[in-house]
């Protein structure tokens, strides 16, 4: 099936792991020091990984693959929170099993913030 998905170039790609956190899913991993989609059923093509690439080796691109499987990038999430390697709040440390968490940028990171800190960091 064709669909959009996200593509790493990686001729552009320093392997910063910058775009590692903003999925949410779990598709994107450091591997020999570059960024690698590595399995394509849990990317959903949203690009929220897009922005954060400071050199701008990442784009989505619609081809084949393997239809976005919400099952499998729930487990997967379910395994990091295990490991512990979910995303966490920055401010709390709350693991979307306890809260809402959004992606965001804070003093220039990217990160995570649950929807009770939220506010917080707005307003100070």
């Amino acid at each position: 099936m064709k669909r959009k998905i996200v593509r790493i170039d990686e001729e552009k790609c320093t392997g910063c792991g910058l775009c590692v956190s903003p999925c949410a899913e779990g598709a994107i991993e450091i591997v020999d020091g570059k960024a690698k989609v590595l399995r394509e059923e849990l990317c959903d093509g949203a690009g929220v990984c897009l922005n954060v690439c400071p050199t701008g080796a990442l784009s989505i691109e619609e081809r084949e693959a393997p239809a976005f499987d919400p099952a499998a990038a729930e487990e997967n999430l379910a395994a990091k929170r295990a490991e512990g390697t979910a995303p966490r709040c920055l401010r709390c440390s709350a693991d979307e099993s306890r809260a809402v968490l959004l992606f965001a940028r804070y003093h220039g990171e990217s990160t995570w913030v649950c929807t009770r800190c939220l506010p917080v960091l707005i307003h100070g």
